[in-house]
């Protein structure tokens, strides 16, 4: 029982994480119909921008806002540069490009910041974990999830409140109607690209600080594509779910399988799981169920 109960608490906690990674895949999905396949790299690139603002003697929060900042700078001039000609073109198109997007910057990220593990100096958390009762808690799990959380009411925030996010959500909903009101359809597009940079850079950050920071950190940056098919991929509540139920899948599968079935098993089961899932409900949780009728 004390297995189980610290394997799932650290799965939510790690799930927070994958969440926020989420929401990047969710977002432009809503906006464009586009599946993201440079997520991975967006993810670490945020992660390698994190760490060299904090080696530099920036606050690790500070460090944070910096890396927002610039993931609304680079989302923008992604959008402006690769995408906004696409406009209007067949969805495969776009998401060749992104395809190549991932191999350009994983090319520059090596370039930049090379291929070695690096590590935060000095630790940003506590190394000794939290204790309850029999269950301990690993400093860094518990903050990167309260950190995970807090991100996410502000964008929850954002799209309810604000005159971008609402502009942002009526795209989503309905483009031609949008378009009809004035809404700016590359604004739309351009706005989404840079939440997704900001929400898969602090998603890096975070997982930097788990396991330290190295070109693995983009296919964790993957590893959240069953927790977007899962929760539905124009769905932001099911980002949350699908984020945290594979946080857990992953930690249960680990200290269950792993000695059964050596070779890393944590990272294929949560696919082995959407794939079972999709069987049933193709739509994930809260996916929009397309009826077409003749």
């Amino acid at each position: 029982m004390e297995l189980f109960l610290m394997t799932m608490i650290n799965g939510i906690m790690v799930g927070g994480v994958y969440a926020l990674v989420a929401l990047g895949w969710v977002l432009i999905y809503k906006c464009s119909g586009v599946l993201n396949l440079a997520m991975g790299e967006l993810t670490l690139i945020g992660a390698y921008v994190t760490l060299t603002f904090y080696q530099a003697g920036v606050p690790f929060i500070l460090s944070i806002g910096c890396t927002l900042i610039i993931g609304i700078i680079l989302g923008i001039l992604v959008e402006r540069i690769f995408l906004d000609k696409l406009i209007g073109e067949p969805i495969l198109a776009v998401i060749m490009v992104t395809v190549g997007l991932s191999f350009f910057f994983r090319g520059m990220i090596e370039f930049i910041w090379g291929t070695n593990t690096r590590v935060y100096t000095p630790p940003v958390f506590p190394l000794e974990p939290i204790t309850l009762g029999f269950v301990k808690i690993s400093n860094v799990y518990l903050w990167s999830f309260i950190l995970a959380i807090l991100l996410f009411v502000i964008f929850a925030a954002f799209f309810k409140y604000s005159r971008w996010g609402l502009a942002m959500q009526a795209t989503a909903d309905d483009e031609t109607a949008a378009l009809s009101l004035g809404v700016s359809a590359r604004f739309v597009y351009a706005g989404a690209w840079a939440i997704a940079f900001m929400s898969a850079g602090v998603g890096g950050a975070l997982l930097g600080n788990i396991n330290g920071i190295n070109i693995s950190v983009g296919y964790l940056g993957l590893l959240v594509l069953p927790a977007v098919v899962l929760g539905g991929l124009n769905s932001i509540p099911g980002a949350i779910v699908g984020g945290i139920t594979v946080g857990v899948l992953q930690n249960l599968s680990g200290a269950y399988l792993d000695r059964y079935f050596p070779g890393g098993v944590k990272e294929v089961f949560p696919f082995a799981f959407m794939a079972v899932f999709l069987l049933f409900k193709p739509y994930g949780f809260w996916g929009w169920e397309r009826i077409e009728r003749m």
